[in-house]
């Protein structure tokens, strides 16, 4: 599969498996409106605009709309590689608050890929740059592709 690819290869490969990712996630295309940036070998970025039902009573983004994003995020960077692969534990922090009209984005970076787990750490941040949260995902890799391999 992407082991013996070119660079180029890799990166026409990541874009490709995120794209179908995509076109196949009605709950983050559809229901929360998040945006697929980009998808590259071992990285993410996704975009959310935060809207009046993203807000919680404190008038804040709901913590969970934000982990969400930064899943996602994740799921797309662990998949990247077209070896289906699936999220073992993560955790988030969560680091100053977002408000109707920020937009996030959530950049997600490869930190250890080793046999079938990896280590990917995302960093969520408004449109200051400010950064809202930071996530940590582990990941292991389950049988099959996302595309049909080639």
């Amino acid at each position: 599969m992407s082991e013996h690819l070119s660079e180029a290869e890799a990166a026409d490969l990541a874009r490709r498996v995120g794209e179908s990712m995509y076109a196949a996630d009605a709950a983050s295309r559809d229901t929360l409106g998040l945006e697929l940036v980009r998808c590259e070998p071992g990285r993410a970025t996704m975009r959310m605009a935060v809207r009046p039902l993203h807000l919680n009573g404190h008038r804040i983004c709901h913590g969970g709309f934000i982990f969400t994003l930064s899943d996602s995020t994740f799921a797309f960077a662990c998949n990247s590689r077209n070896h289906a692969t699936v999220a073992s534990g993560c955790s988030i922090e969560f680091l100053r608050p977002a408000h109707e009209g920020d937009v996030l984005t959530a950049e997600g970076v490869e930190q250890s890929l080793s046999g079938r787990h990896g280590v990917y750490d995302i960093r969520v941040s408004n449109q200051k740059g400010q950064t809202v949260a930071l996530f940590r995902g582990k990941s292991t890799q389950i049988s099959g592709t996302v595309i049909p391999a080639e």
